[in-house]
């Protein structure tokens, strides 16, 4: 007598399998977030979409918060705390939900070019507002901040979005394939999801001190950028 099973539903484990990668912090905590979101979306029949434009609502919202409550902040009208508490769950979770959306596509073989245009479309206006949300905080708490640095840090801060989209090609190169443990150490200052806790952190702790965070950013994706020009220039010139 033939018996008919459920088919065996995919695991946290499995979903988490399938993560791209991000950095350290990311594949340690975001990717395993985005797993167990990945594992519930699954069961409710929700498509990866679905969960880029959670994504995407909820990095805004909170960013739009952020931005909102820097002035009252910085009078002292609003406790720092609980802005950063808001900025701390609300970007990581966005983030998870980025993570997620991935990981769904791929287990359930629902990726698509469409759904990858969409991705990144949202990943580049949720970071436009993060940025804006750190920016906004900085004049707020120190009102002499020079504009220059705004622009620079706002131009400089898409330097990892850029690169890890072309990263995901064909054509993928990385200047750095070490994967020791102090490599990947040092490689957490261009980790998606230990930027943002260490941003949220400083909202936190000592949001008057989001100036100097937006400097140390800016130089670090400046200088970044400056040595993917200079990687890339000397392999096409092989």
């Amino acid at each position: 007598m033939n018996t008919l099973t459920e088919p065996t539903r995919p695991t946290v484990a499995d979903f988490h399998r399938t993560n791209r990668g991000g950095g350290l912090f990311s594949e340690s905590v975001s990717q395993w977030i985005g797993a167990a979101l990945a594992t519930v979306a699954h069961r409710l029949g929700l498509r990866p979409t679905a969960l880029t434009i959670a994504n995407l609502i909820l990095g805004l919202t909170t960013s739009v918060l952020v931005v909102v409550l820097a002035e009252p902040v910085a009078e002292g009208r609003v406790p720092a705390w609980v802005v950063g508490l808001v900025a701390l769950v609300g970007w990581q979770l966005a983030y998870a939900l980025d993570c997620a959306d991935g990981q769904l596509a791929r287990v359930t073989g629902q990726g698509s070019p469409a759904g990858a245009r969409v991705d990144v479309l949202c990943d580049v206006a949720a970071q436009i507002a993060l940025v804006a949300a750190l920016t906004a905080t900085a004049v707020a708490q120190s009102p002499s901040t020079p504009a220059w640095l705004v622009t620079a840090f706002a131009g400089t801060w898409m330097v990892n979005l850029v690169t890890s989209v072309m990263q995901a090609g064909p054509n993928a190169a990385s200047m750095v394939t070490s994967t020791s443990l102090l490599v990947r150490l040092v490689k957490l200052i261009r980790d998606y999801g230990a930027v943002i806790f260490a941003a949220a952190l400083v909202l936190f702790l000592a949001p008057g001190l989001t100036l100097w965070l937006i400097v140390a950013f800016t130089v670090i994706n400046g200088g970044f950028l400056l040595a993917s020009i200079a990687f890339a220039a000397r392999a096409s010139l092989r």
